[in-house]
């Protein structure tokens, strides 16, 4: 097997969503048996921590070209009407949900680039 240079992890990386790196990040500290969380306290000190958040807020970027497609699945996603959806697409960037796991934020990521949309994940 050819060894990957630093460069190639990098930018796989970051092409990977946070819950993929954070599963990959686990399968390394079980892999050789080491927390990246010790180091990542002793270097910055303390009081900053290096942890997945627990809740994330996913807002629309970009409609796209399929408006109609997007519209639907902000209205089965946030439960509202036509005519509130609609604006929300139209003005975009637009908060879709907010304080939600990382999980359903991936799923409805999933969802709304299935309709050709932009998306955006934030902690």
């Amino acid at each position: 097997m050819a060894k990957l240079t630093k460069e190639q992890i990098i930018e796989t990386l970051k092409e990977m969503t946070l819950l993929e790196i954070n599963d990959l990040v686990k399968a390394i500290e079980t892999s050789f048996g080491v927390s990246a969380s010790a180091p990542v306290a002793a270097a910055t000190g303390p009081a900053v921590a290096a942890e997945a958040p627990t809740s994330v807020t996913i807002s629309l970027i970009d409609a796209g070209a399929q408006k109609v497609a997007v519209i639907k699945a902000y209205r089965e996603i946030t439960g509202l009407g036509l005519m509130e959806a609609k604006g929300a697409v139209e003005k975009t960037p637009a908060v879709i949900k907010d304080n939600i796991k990382p999980e359903e934020a991936e799923e409805i990521k999933k969802k709304f680039e299935a309709a050709g949309a932009k998306v955006k994940i934030e902690a």
